[in-house]
């Protein structure tokens, strides 16, 4: 691995941007289902402030609006977040000249968007701290301020479900996707992705999909660059 420059906060910060304009819409989406689910202002963004896992939080809110008691939510949120330990063994090699302690820290924010753009960013450099930082930081701000707006203006579900704002987050995922697309190797593996997660969804229930397509894509990008 090359040695990288030094990142700096203000890189990462901006690397950010991508991530921060799809979490607007996002977090929005979530302020609002969470007031309809009965949630305060306070506990709504305390919820992102905590948890901070989009898919998670709407699972959750959705669950706390049928009746589910705590159990139920917090081992559906650990099988939707399996995904985040093969995240963490991707970073751990750009990772491993930061402390332990601070990567212990640092991991708390990742998410399936820094992961992407933070990957993208190094790209076989290693990160440093103020990069790393900058740039999750800079989403998870992002992401509680959307939420309290939402929950602020939760009073305009109808109008802002009319926007066609559910589609924000698959708009966001395919841009980063692009983002990765570099070779012929990256667009057969983000095919075979995809093929497999839409047959997994189809005809397994929960979210097995996500963590065996991976596990395959994977595989076979290791394959194809060899």
């Amino acid at each position: 691995m090359r040695e990288a420059g030094k990142l700096t906060l203000a890189e990462g910060a901006q690397a950010a941007l991508p991530i921060v304009l799809g979490y607007v819409p996002i977090g929005i989406a979530y302020g609002v289902v969470a007031g309809q689910a009965h949630l305060t202002t306070a506990e709504t963004v305390a919820m992102s402030l905590i948890v901070f896992a989009g898919s998670a939080q709407f699972i959750a809110v959705g669950m706390l609006a049928a009746g589910a008691g705590a159990w139920p939510i917090i081992v559906t949120t650990f099988l939707v977040n399996l995904r985040h330990l093969l995240m963490s063994a991707a970073l751990s090699v750009p990772f491993r000249r930061i402390p332990r302690k601070l990567q212990a820290i640092l991991a708390f924010w990742i998410t399936d968007e820094s992961f992407v753009v933070t990957s993208s960013a190094l790209a076989g450099r290693q990160a440093t701290v103020p990069f790393v930082a900058g740039l999750q930081i800079t989403a998870y701000l992002a992401w509680a301020a959307s939420s309290l707006v939402g929950a602020v203006l939760g009073n305009m579900a109808s109008g802002i479900a009319g926007l066609g704002i559910d589609f924000a987050l698959p708009a966001m995922f395919i841009a980063l996707l692009v983002l990765q697309i570099k070779d012929w190797s990256s667009v057969l593996v983000a095919v075979l992705a995809g093929a497999v997660s839409l047959l997994l969804a189809l005809y397994v229930p929960g979210n097995a999909n996500v963590i065996v397509a991976t596990l395959v894509a994977a595989t076979a990008g290791v394959l194809l660059k060899r």
